[in-house]
């Protein structure tokens, strides 16, 4: 009996939920097509650059496993944004992009979205193609392109690893607006309903793009020290880099024992 009167409270006080990513059905059926379209080239590429890489190292897959995994969680931290016909979250996709390339983690990214749409009511079916545009086309090629670019202009690691998750993150909503614009806007000018749905979007996915910025930037900083032969596996440091820390670290042990001696 308790159980019962649980029950029915819990589906007398439950609010209306607000699908991740963009809504199901949200897009009128040619949009919808059109991104598909544009989301398959990347997602073939992805797949066959992962295949590529798994013949030499059998490693690989499973920590591409690994990444989809933290993708999945991350973004499954929707805060809802009624007016804008989705929700805002964090994507993942700058330190899946950073660790693997731009390809592979839009591979990633169209796994989990497709997990979440089919399991989680989270985004939807008919917006996939949409979606993994957004999140992991523009996602992960942002993020990339900013982490490689910093990185040789001398950025830090940390440094390249925050603006390169933050980046990712706002301009994953930046594309989101422009696809939701272009899809339900009707006769309706663009411009003005893309700047209103950018608007929607700013006071929540403002402060999770810094949040974003500084998860990327802490996962990078751990892996460099406790794993920097992976980063060096995944190109992202050079050897070089291994081996000045390498020589660091031995440094400040080698301080540090003389001076418990003294």
């Amino acid at each position: 009996m308790p159980r019962i009167i649980l029950t029915f409270l819990f589906l007398a006080l439950a609010t209306p939920a607000y699908a991740m990513h963009i809504s199901e059905g949200i897009l009128p059926f040619g949009w919808a097509a059109l991104w598909f379209v544009v989301a398959a080239p990347f997602v073939a590429m992805g797949l066959k650059r992962l295949n590529d890489l798994a013949k030499d190292d059998l490693s690989f897959k499973p920590l591409v496993g690994l990444l989809a995994a933290v993708v999945f969680i991350i973004s499954c931290m929707p805060i809802p944004v009624p007016t804008a016909g989705t929700c805002s979250h964090p994507c993942g996709t700058g330190i899946s992009a950073i660790l693997v390339g731009p390809f592979i983690s839009v591979l990633i990214t169209a796994v989990a979205l497709l997990i979440q749409a089919l399991f989680l009511a989270h985004g939807g079916l008919s917006t996939w193609g949409a979606d993994i545009v957004s999140m992991g086309v523009v996602g992960s090629f942002t993020g990339y392109g900013v982490f490689r670019v910093l990185r040789r202009v001398g950025a830090s690691l940390g440094v390249a690893g925050f603006a390169a998750g933050l980046l990712a993150d706002w301009a994953t909503y930046l594309a989101t607006s422009v696809v939701l614009a272009s899809g339900i806007r009707g006769d309706a000018p663009f411009l003005p309903l893309l700047g209103k749905i950018v608007i929607a979007f700013i006071p929540t996915q403002l402060p999770l793009g810094i949040l974003e910025g500084a998860m990327t930037a802490g996962m990078v900083l751990l892996l460099y020290r406790k794993r920097p032969d992976l980063l060096v596996k995944m190109k992202v440091i050079t050897p070089n880099e291994l081996a000045a820390q390498t020589t660091d670290d031995t440094k400040t042990s080698a301080a540090s024992e003389s001076h418990h001696r003294s």
